[in-house]
């Protein structure tokens, strides 16, 4: 859980109108409301009070501070009085972070017998909000807004998804993303503008031979490789053939030691994420995707065939999910299934699907792949969890990142008796017709990034953060009206960029 060691900055806004005891008062409340919200149980993110700020000096002193603070990975802030909205613009014009504000107020409910100017003047959160979210959206400063009373569970679970998405975004901005290789040969949506990607999402993408990743299988002991074979039959069920004595048993091994190579490789260059080529395996006994299956467990990015956006995504979206209890996956459409309102998705790989989102304890098996001339490759075989996720993808349309973002409802598949790979069956919301058509009008990727414990809102905020396009198709998604959104979104970034 990496979030100890991030923090929130909570940030109030008021002015000294009305005298150094209102500010006390002001800042008697924000007290106690941060240590209320961190007593909640609720934010996976400490929040750290750092006063309340009275003007144009001490707001932009307080954001420079947040800007340089290597803990401090976004701002709330909170009008709790008036606070005029001009002495906000040096300290947002200059801050980099993610920006959440908090529409709340200390009381939960008017003193209506009480309630007198003086209690008037200093609770002007219902005005202050809207002064200081006037300025922040004049200055088209990207933020969440979140209403609701600090107390209610439901005002900080948006928080908390929030959080979770800020710690992401600061995850990803020295995120390297190894490749092995090249992408596929020919294949576009995988590809796509690394400098961009490092100027606007922080990734940087380092591509290495795979000799040098052979190098670090050299060294790779027999020790070593027992070791963690030792693990694979704690966790998983090992085909008999993949037992002591059997006789792919030696494939066990040589996966075993890919593994070992690929995860010292990641660790000594200081990798969060990377891509593996089925062409790009010379001196490999064969596809490392057992490799490839676990590393995405302990919360590295995977893309196959070169694909490091969709590595850079898987990466991204576990790190958001860290302590949620469903899992996340790479994950590719293979083939459709003509149903009717069933109509659905099967949704597998070559090898490399998470067994973060297994349903049950997965076969441990080696057979043969048919590409990459290599040797028969072990890997991991389940069928994933039933239940509500996410599939997502990242885009590149040229002159803009596009997101998009398709809701699905995972289903439990008949048998698969000769399919010796993981893989997950979804229907798309609305339907396969509507969802389908739609991913492909929005010019969607065949790998997607999938999540059952994310929903819409986190991929939201991370668009948001991130100042790229996103879409949704969801139950409420029309062609008609996906097609008229995808319209005007290439006209509002046409005339953005010619402004710009």
């Amino acid at each position: 859980m990496a979030f100890e060691n991030f923090e929130v900055w909570f940030i109030t806004g008021a002015q000294l109108l009305y005298g150094g005891d209102a500010v006390v008062a002001v800042d008697g409340h924000s007290n106690e409301m941060v240590n209320g919200m961190n007593a909640a149980g609720i934010l996976p993110v400490k929040v750290v009070y750092k006063g309340t700020v009275n003007s144009a000096a001490e707001i932009t002193a307080a954001f420079k501070a947040a800007d340089n603070d290597e803990k401090c990975i976004g701002v709330i802030t909170w009008m709790h009085t008036f606070s005029p909205a001009k002495m906000w613009i040096h300290g947002l014009q200059n801050f980099k972070k993610p920006l959440l504000h908090f529409h709340t107020q200390f009381n939960k409910e008017i003193p209506w017998d009480e309630i007198d100017m003086d209690f008037m003047n200093l609770n002007q959160s219902a005005h202050g909000d809207r002064e200081f979210g006037h300025i922040v959206s004049r200055m088209r400063r990207p933020r969440k807004v979140v209403v609701g009373h600090w107390q209610d569970k439901d005002a900080l679970k948006k928080i908390a998804v929030w959080m979770r998405v800020a710690a992401a975004w600061a995850d990803a901005q020295d995120m390297r993303i190894i490749r092995f290789g090249d992408n596929m040969n020919n294949v576009a949506v995988t590809d796509g503008d690394k400098v961009e990607a490092e100027m606007r999402l922080g990734y940087h993408v380092d591509e290495f031979p795979i000799a040098d990743l052979v190098a670090y299988q050299d060294k790779v002991t027999d020790e070593d490789v027992a070791e963690l074979v030792a693990v694979y039959e704690q966790e998983y069920k090992l085909a008999e053939d993949c037992q002591e004595g059997g006789a792919n048993r030696g494939q066990v091994l040589n996966a075993a030691r890919e593994e070992i190579a690929l995860r010292r490789f990641l660790q000594d260059k200081g990798a969060k994420a990377f891509t593996t080529n089925f062409d790009e395996l010379a001196g490999m006994d064969q596809l490392p995707g057992l490799a490839c299956q676990r590393l995405m467990a302990e919360g590295y990015g995977f893309g196959a065939e070169g694909d490091w956006k969709t590595a850079a995504l898987v990466r991204t979206m576990w790190f958001m999910g860290q302590g949620l209890p469903k899992g996340c996956s790479f994950l590719e459409d293979y083939t459709l299934n003509f149903n009717g309102s069933k109509s659905s998705i099967l949704q597998a790989h070559m090898l490399e699907v998470c067994p973060l989102i297994a349903e049950d304890k997965p076969l441990l098996s080696v057979h043969p792949l048919g590409i990459g001339g290599k040797n028969d490759p072990a890997r991991l075989i389940f069928t994933s969890k039933t239940g509500e996720g996410v599939a997502a993808t990242i885009v590149d349309m040229g002159n803009r990142f596009r997101m998009i973002v398709n809701v699905v409802d995972c289903i439990k598949p008949k048998k698969l008796p000769k399919l010796p790979v993981a893989s997950a069956l979804w229907i798309p919301q609305p339907n396969l017709e509507v969802g389908a058509a739609a991913w492909i009008l929005a010019g969607g990727t065949h790998h997607t990034s999938f999540s059952y414990d994310l929903t819409v809102e986190y991929l939201a905020d991370y668009a948001e953060i991130a100042g790229i396009e996103m879409v949704v198709i969801d139950e409420n998604t029309t062609i008609d009206g996906f097609k008229k959104e995808l319209r005007l979104n290439e006209v509002y970034y046409y005339i953005n960029k010619a402004l710009n």
